[in-house]
């Protein structure tokens, strides 16, 4: 079994800032603070944010605060999808690439700093969701480092680690794939660039998706 593992945002859809406005209202909702200032998101679970993010307003969270952040977080994408669809977009090759995989026979699923159902509702939103394989997943409440969650969907879909690609937009994400010897695609359509990308060791180095070529040739093992 060929497996793919998809970062989601600014590898297949950029929200364009609605996210962080989902992200501030439900911590608002989950805290009773009004959220002034956002810790760094790049590469990280949402776990990780909220719990950091907290400490930048003076607050000390646990687990429980946590659950009431994602389930809030949750909802906001739920109210507010429209709005998502209206102001985010699908990137360049998105869809192609999807397809083309599916069509080769790869299953594909989601390793992801988004907590689960926030991270369903904006593939949905998009039409980006209909070849995903959501049980054999890892998210954004499974863990802290992205290596663990590499490890958690190498589990849950039973793929060995020499069959399986992430497919990625920050150095994060290639640290997390090689944790695990898991191929590393690195697609600079985030905030890092090619040469970033390949300094951190991407395997294979992508401006965008529109190439469906060598996401193809990396899923069947075709590399180096």
């Amino acid at each position: 079994m060929r497996l793919v593992l998809w970062d989601i945002d600014h590898t297949l859809i950029d929200t364009r800032g609605v996210g962080r406005e989902l992200s501030a209202a439900a911590f608002e909702e989950a805290t009773g603070v009004v959220m002034r200032e956002q810790a760094k998101i790049d590469g990280i679970t949402e776990r990780v944010i909220f719990r950091e993010t907290a400490k930048l307003h003076g607050i000390d969270v646990d687990d429980q605060a946590f659950d009431r952040f994602a389930e809030a977080l949750a909802g906001q994408h739920v109210t507010r999808a429209a709005d998502l669809r209206e102001r985010g977009h699908a990137l360049p090759g998105a869809a192609a690439a999807l397809d083309a995989l599916a069509a080769a026979g790869v299953v594909q699923t989601v390793v992801s700093g988004n907590v689960r159902r926030a991270a369903e509702i904006k593939l949905a939103v998009f039409g980006l969701d209909r070849h995903i394989q959501w049980e054999a997943g890892a998210y954004g409440e499974d863990g802290e480092e992205r290596a663990d969650l590499v490890q958690l969907a190498l589990e849950r879909s039973g793929a060995q680690a020499a069959d399986a690609i992430l497919i990625g937009d920050t150095p994060a994400d290639v640290t997390g794939a090689h944790a695990h010897k898991v191929l590393a695609v690195a697609v600079a359509s985030g905030k890092s660039s090619e040469g970033e990308l390949r300094e951190a060791g991407a395997d294979v180095v992508l401006p965008d998706l529109r190439n469906v070529a060598p996401l193809l040739a990396a899923a069947e093992g075709r590399v180096g």
